[in-house]
């Protein structure tokens, strides 16, 4: 799978710098040059990240649209905006990069690059990966369980058992995944169970870096798919 993003403008030179940079960072880009019908496209497709050129009329409503949504805590795209020198204003649009016209290949490389790395962030944040594995739960300090991980994010791991278990307080989890050098070793706690034998394992303390190495894992996990 790839990163999407849209692209709102009518600057030719802008739009051929971008989309140059943009493909060799494997972001797709469609580009759209009136912003009613970006706005459309936008409420019927998810994308990753919105660059919207804000020396085109008619994207001021777009852009505050946009960081309006951003404020109420929504999954939305990544907001960066392009202009004339001095157009604009971080804080007040809620955009996240702003490119100054004309555009600058080095600016851009930089820019952009520091973009994907946010958006690969919000694609992953709600990604699962499926698995069916061994995982060893230790809870009350002494008592050990071995049950089957059935799916891994960064925020936590689903888990199958085969009898019921009356689970509390701390859980001491440990499992090695396929590929990782290493066992993922973490504190969690139980955020829900249902009547199948399945139950969630919501992560609560984790060293940095092995949070470091399953982002990365999931990232190609997700990539290859």
């Amino acid at each position: 799978m790839t990163l999407e993003s849209v692209l709102v403008s009518r600057d030719w030179q802008e739009i051929s710098v971008l989309e140059c940079i943009l493909g060799s960072l494997h972001i797709g880009v469609h580009v759209e040059c009136d912003p009613d019908r970006a706005r459309a496209k936008l409420s019927r497709s998810k994308v990753d990240a919105v660059i919207i050129d804000r020396d085109l009329r008619g994207t001021e409503s777009l852009a505050a649209s946009l960081c309006s949504l951003q404020g109420n805590g929504n999954s939305v795209p990544l907001l960066l905006l392009s202009g004339s020198p001095g157009h604009h204003d971080l804080p007040a649009t809620g955009a996240t990069f702003f490119f100054e016209k004309p555009i600058s290949v080095e600016q851009a490389v930089r820019t952009l690059s520091a973009a994907r790395n946010m958006m690969l962030t919000g694609r992953l944040r709600y990604y699962r990966q499926t698995l069916d594995i061994p995982v060893s739960l230790t809870f009350d300090t002494r008592t050990k369980v071995n049950v089957q991980l059935t799916n891994v994010s960064r925020g936590g791991i689903g888990v199958r058992v085969r009898r019921s278990i009356d689970i509390s307080g701390p859980i001491k989890v440990r499992f090695s995944l396929p590929g990782l050098k290493g066992p993922v070793q973490a504190m969690g706690e139980l955020a829900w169970t249902d009547k199948n034998g399945n139950a969630g394992i919501r992560f609560v303390q984790i060293p940095e870096h092995l949070q470091r190495n399953l982002q990365l894992w999931l990232e190609k996990q997700y990539f290859a798919r």
